[in-house]
Parts: C-alpha cells; sequence; structure tokens
C-alpha cells in the first residue's frame, strides 16, 4: 500500500510537469480524441455497468485480434478500453461498451469493479492492476508477450513488475520464452496457449478486380520506409510491368505520403490514384488512404512488403493476412514484436530497406507465403467464464 500510494503521487506530480506538452498534443489531429478522453476524461465517463467482463488493449492490432473471443462471450457484458484512436474505432465495431483508458492517476476514482480483467500483450500499467485487483477485479494476461530485446530493460526493473503481476490470476502466453520471462518477472499461472491472431478469421470486406500485371503492396508502412520501397518498384518497373499499391498504417500521414508519391510520380513519368479520389486500379501507383481496405488489397496483390520493421522502433507487423491471401511476402528485420507470429509463417524474405529490389526480383523463384497453424481458445473463454 504505501509503494502505490508513492506510486500515485508520482503519477499526478508527472501529470503536472506534463500539462502543457498534453494541451498542446490534443490539437493535433493524431492525438485530437485520445489525449483529451485519457488525460482530461473529456467525454470518457465509467463504464454504465459493474460485473462484466473488460477488455483492455492499446491499438488497432489488438482491438481486432479480440474478435474470435468476443465472438465465443456473445451473451456477455462487454466492456473494451483502448489506448489509441484507430484502436478505439476498431473495438467499436463489436457490441461492447467502448472506452479510452484514463491516465493512471484517474483510474481509482474512474474505474468500476468487474468480474474480470482481461489485458492484452504488454499493457502492464500499474494503477490499472492494483485498482482492478483492490475492486475484486480478477485480472489476466492474454496474448501476452515480452520481447526479447525488452527483456533485458523489465528485468532491471523486476522488483517493479513483481509487485504489479502478484495481482495477475493467469498469464496466457505467447511462447516458452514468453514464459519464461515471466518468471524471471516472478509471474505464476503462466500457461502458454500461443498468439490468440492465430485464432482469428481472416476476410476481406469488398472485392476489386485483380491487376493484370505483378501487383505489389507496400502494407501497413511508417515514416521513411515509403521512400525506399518507392525507390526498389521504380527500378523493378524499368525490367518488369507492374504497379505499387500503397497502405499507410496511421491515417494521418496519408497527405504526405501522397506527397512523396506524386514526387516519384513526376521524376518517372508515372500515373497516381488516391483511394478517396474514386481509385483507379490501372494506374502504376495507387495510395489507399483509407482504413480497413488492407485485406481487400492484400487479395489482389502478388507481393506484400510489409511495413514496420525496416525502423528499429516500431516492431514489426502481422503476416498472418498476406500468408492468407497468397502474397510472396517480405519485410524488415527488426519485427521483435511479431516474431512468434513469423514463426508460423513460411517463406518471407528478411532484408534490410537497400535490398527490397533484389528481393522483389527474387519474389519470381519463390513459392507464396504460407501459415500451417492454429490455436483453440476453448481453455480461455472456459476460465473467463467460470470466473465470478
Amino acid at each position: 500500500m504505501p509503494f502505490s500510494i508513492l506510486y500515485f503521487i508520482l503519477s499526478v506530480m508527472l501529470y503536472i510537469v506534463a500539462l502543457p506538452l498534453l494541451i498542446f498534443l490534443s490539437f493535433k489531429p493524431k492525438y485530437k480524441q485520445s489525449i483529451p478522453s485519457r488525460f482530461f476524461l473529456f467525454k470518457n465517463k465509467k463504464f454504465e455497468t459493474k460485473n462484466g467482463i473488460w477488455f483492455h488493449v492499446c491499438s488497432f492490432g489488438e482491438a481486432r485480434a479480440l474478435k474470435p473471443v468476443l465472438d465465443k462471450l456473445k451473451n456477455e457484458d462487454i466492456k473494451i478500453t483502448t489506448i489509441t484512436h484507430t484502436g478505439y474505432e476498431e473495438a467499436k465495431k463489436y457490441n461492447a461498451q467502448v472506452r479510452y483508458l484514463p491516465y493512471e492517476m484517474f483510474l481509482p476514482f474512474w474505474m468500476k469493479k468487474q468480474k474480470v480483467l482481461v489485458v492484452l500483450e504488454a499493457e502492464f500499467w500499474y494503477m490499472l492492476f492494483v485498482v482492478a485487483a483492490s475492486r475484486g477485479t480478477k485480472v489476466i494476461l492474454l496474448n501476452a508477450r515480452i520481447s526479447e530485446r525488452s527483456a533485458k530493460k523489465y528485468l532491471q526493473f523486476a522488483w517493479f513488475y513483481r509487485k504489479m503481476l502478484k495481482h495477475v490470476e493467469i498469464v496466457y502466453a505467447q511462447s516458452d520464452a514468453d514464459k519464461n520471462r515471466f518468471l524471471a518477472l516472478g509471474a505464476r499461472n503462466i500457461e502458454v496457449i500461443g498468439n490468440i491472431k492465430l485464432a482469428g478469421e481472416i476476410k476481406k470486406t469488398k472485392s476489386y478486380e485483380k491487376p493484370t500485371v505483378k501487383t505489389i503492396v507496400a502494407g501497413s508502412t511508417h515514416e521513411g520506409e515509403e521512400e525506399p520501397i518507392l525507390k526498389a518498384f521504380i527500378k523493378y518497373k524499368k525490367e518488369n510491368d507492374s504497379k505499387l499499391i500503397v497502405v499507410p498504417r496511421h491515417p494521418e500521414r496519408f497527405d504526405s505520403v501522397y506527397e512523396l508519391m506524386q514526387k516519384y510520380k513526376k521524376e518517372n513519368s508515372l500515373s497516381l490514384s488516391r483511394f478517396s479520389d474514386k481509385v483507379d486500379f490501372k494506374a502504376d501507383m495507387i495510395l489507399i488512404d483509407a482504413m480497413g481496405e488492407l485485406n481487400n488489397i492484400y487479395a489482389i496483390s502478388d507481393i506484400a512488403i510489409l511495413g514496420g520493421a525496416f525502423k528499429s522502433d516500431v516492431g514489426g507487423h502481422n503476416p498472418l493476412e498476406p500468408a492468407f491471401f497468397g502474397c510472396q511476402i517480405i519485410t524488415g528485420k527488426h519485427f521483435f514484436h511479431q516474431k512468434e507470429l513469423f514463426k508460423y509463417v513460411h517463406h518471407v524474405q528478411y532484408v534490410v530497406a537497400d535490398e527490397i529490389y533484389e528481393a522483389i526480383k527474387e519474389c519470381k523463384y519463390l513459392p507464396p507465403s504460407m501459415v500451417e497453424e492454429k490455436i483453440k481458445l476453448d481453455r480461455v473463454i472456459e476460465k473467463i467464464k467460470e470466473i465470478n
């Protein structure tokens, strides 16, 4: 208890220091909903009911990964909290009460008792765990992971995570390596079930006519990744009839990516189309500036250059979707957050940004990427339902 009081006081002090920055960021398009909701409780009221099943996720990918779990809990009172705007919008698709997770100092006053709190992946917030447990809410970690890259930092503060994890009922880890890292941090009652994203149904929402030329999609790209992809594509296109479809990860970057593509269009006399301007799939380059279209694009593509792994600070993105649609996958070497998923996907090329052109050329000698594994969620669902 003394430590929790000290932690709460420190969170208040940090809030006061960061207040000017928070106000400034509230006017940025990327944060104009999440920061006012999380740090000022603007339009972020408490859950309306108690004793439901509460899931906490970070962003879009984790919110989407909930679907197979929620499909088996259709008659339950479901609540979801999230951190990012894209995660919030994805969570709103479910039959659930959806909120942004408030900053930690607000949680003792905001949180209502629920039967169970299911926290996905690595969303470790001290006050979230402590306040939930103090209210009689059982805490479960699902799809739990600690990446190899992060493990050393966690171990340096093992005393802190030991205090946090003692409030956790059970940990469902992604892999044996994750289990060992949680054990080193003092966690108990750990089961390895694999990555729940393997249980998800992958499907398209629209059908587009497949282009007749070699179609390359750059999916879930981040700042600094589009340029080397565009350079590689231009070089490849001079030798092969092909087209490039770019799908940035974050909507606030759509305009800047379009400007970059316009530069390459002019320099190389290519045609360019933008999805929001009545897309033309006959163009040499296409920007998909809409959310929820990536699977539809994978379905008409031959090669998928999967973003988020050409930079060292993102950790990669889900390879299951392009593999499901038979794309040949090229990605970077910094996929540490997705290492468990990539174990199940075969025929992937892992390259640095300067090697993308050679990897595209190499695709003609390789089979499509494929997934050979599924997991069952029955044990998890039974555990969630049995808690009263």
